[in-house]
């Protein structure tokens, strides 16, 4: 490996790239560089040579044409092994170029923007910069390339100890480059791809580009026998699962995450101090209470049977009075967005514990995706929160202001359970859920027979199902178990049939116009 004796430095991002082009300088590298980084480097005192000096050909098309000369890629994609390919760059003039720093045109913040245009959109279509970036990645046996501002550091402390770059770090910067350049181009391919004929935009495009970057492998996946592993988008939404901070415990397994994932999407949703727990992936105790350690306790008495290694979600900092009471149940999982000093001294005695720490946000997923056979479903999330003015009350009795208050919140938790969803609920906290059953009237039993077993009364509670009922034996059976008031989509054939029974047994019913099937 040669040392390296010549950059070529075009950047779109010029965050630390003086201090790097100093830093080569000072080392004796001869820097290249094009347009607004060869000025800004200039103004900083460094010797740089612009590119179109250096290929002896100018800059064109509004600098559209630069870097595409056979002097830079020439430069680039010669290989330093081959004595003919050493001998070719001799005879035509060209240098190596040993190290090459480039990041791209910023499409993606362009087209951001919401007053962006088809022409902005195209004008920050980067050609050159890619195209180098392939070359010199192509080529990592000889060229080191930096993408990423964060590598900066590295590559210029092993240039100064070694005067080259490390073959194991040319390897990994290489890797990084394709990825980034992939991403580059999913992300144009995706915007153009949702762009209609008459300039108007298809929420879903022709063709969908995804990129995610591996957090870790696994263990196992959902079973032993399966293999697994984690994956991040690249630009996560802020305050998602994938930004999370383990403070102890064991390495998460498969389900953890996946289960993870659904505490804490539903617990984010309340304005209120909030605690969810769940067990295999639905929600089997959520209650909202005056602090953590009350919303806990809630919660907690829905189910304590499958609470049992849980998942517990809360949507405010731990403090250690709520710790120690959690700390009295075998929790797998347990996420906030903090824990204070007290906390984490509670749970260091307990190692295995798994604490996330998680910023709050209410910010989702841009799409929700599911795997099918040879394809992938595609959808917006369902982000659907009811107001009560959004309500239409069907019956001829209308619930009061206590039960509409908890029409919305067991509305809310049933938006998380597994359909067909049957969530009784009272005072802020669920009493009993039915989840995943092939009929509602299943779901409904289950229900109730969980609130039976947790020693918990139904009478006077409300109850959500999360799409409509399709008989009137399904509200019998919430209201024979002491449902006096129900929340539900309508839109069935029988909804004038259901209304009747409600009527016919004195309770309360609203319609919301919108069902909640979570599959």
């Amino acid at each position: 490996m040669h040392r390296v004796e010549r950059a070529l430095i075009s950047v779109s991002d010029k965050d630390g790239v003086v201090e790097l082009a100093s830093q080569l300088a000072a080392l004796g590298v001869k820097l290249l560089s094009t347009g607004g980084t060869a000025k800004l480097l200039q103004q900083a005192g460094l010797a740089v040579t612009e590119v179109s000096d250096y290929t002896g050909f100018p800059e064109m098309l509004d600098g559209r044409v630069k870097t595409l000369h056979p002097k830079v890629h020439g430069g680039l994609l010669a290989r330093r092994d081959s004595p003919e390919h050493m001998a070719a760059i001799e005879a035509h003039g060209i240098g190596r170029i040993d190290l090459l720093v480039v990041n791209l045109y910023p499409f993606q913040q362009t087209v951001a923007r919401l007053d962006c245009t088809l022409e902005d959109a195209i004008e920050n279509i980067d050609i050159g910069g890619p195209a180098m970036l392939r070359a010199a990645a192509k080529n990592h046996s000889g060229v080191a390339v930096v993408v990423d501002p964060k590598d900066y550091r590295r590559v210029l402390g092993e240039i100064r100890e070694h005067g080259v770059v490390a073959d194991a770090t040319r390897f990994e910067l290489a890797r990084k480059v394709f990825a980034h350049t992939a991403q580059y181009d999913g992300a144009i391919a995706n915007w153009l791809g949702g762009v209609r004929t008459d300039g108007t935009r298809d929420a879903f495009p022709q063709s969908l580009t995804m990129q995610f970057e591996r957090v870790q492998p696994m263990r196992y996946g959902e079973n032993p026998h399966q293999g697994a592993a984690f994956y991040r988008d690249v630009a996560p939404a802020t305050g998602t699962l994938a930004h999370y901070r383990q403070l102890q415990g064991k390495e998460l397994s498969y389900n953890n995450i996946a289960d993870s994932d659904a505490a804490w999407e539903c617990v984010k949703t309340f304005e209120e101090a909030a605690c969810v727990i769940v067990k295999h992936a639905n929600p089997c105790g959520v209650a909202i209470g005056r602090d953590c350690g009350d919303a806990y306790a809630k919660a907690f008495a829905t189910d304590p049977t499958s609470a049992f290694g849980g998942i517990i979600a809360f949507n405010r900092p731990l403090d250690g009075i709520a710790a120690e009471q959690v700390s009295k149940q075998f929790v797998e999982v347990l996420i906030a967005p903090g824990f204070d000093d007290a906390a984490r001294r509670v749970f260091a005695a307990k190692q295995n514990v798994r604490l996330l720490e998680i910023p709050i946000a209410r910010s989702t997923n841009h799409v929700d995706l599911k795997r099918v056979g040879g394809g992938l479903l595609v959808q917006t999330p369902d982000e659907w929160n009811l107001a009560p003015e959004d309500l239409k009350i069907v019956t001829k009795r209308a619930p009061s202001p206590a039960q509409l208050s908890d029409l919305l919140f067991a509305w809310r938790v049933a938006k998380f359970v597994k359909s067909n969803a049957i969530v009784f609920c009272g005072d802020g906290r669920t009493l009993g859920v039915g989840a995943g059953q092939m009929s509602r009237i299943d779901s409904a039993r289950i229900a109730s027979i969980k609130a039976e077993h947790a020693n918990l009364t139904l009478a006077g509670s409300v109850v959500a199902s999360d799409a409509f009922f399709p008989f009137r034996d399904g509200l019998d059976v919430v209201v024979d178990a002491g449902a006096v008031a129900v929340i539900q989509p309508g839109g069935s054939v029988r909804d004038e049939e259901v209304i009747a029974a409600a009527d016919e047994r004195g309770v309360a019913m609203v319609f919301s116009g919108v069902r909640h099937f979570r599959h």
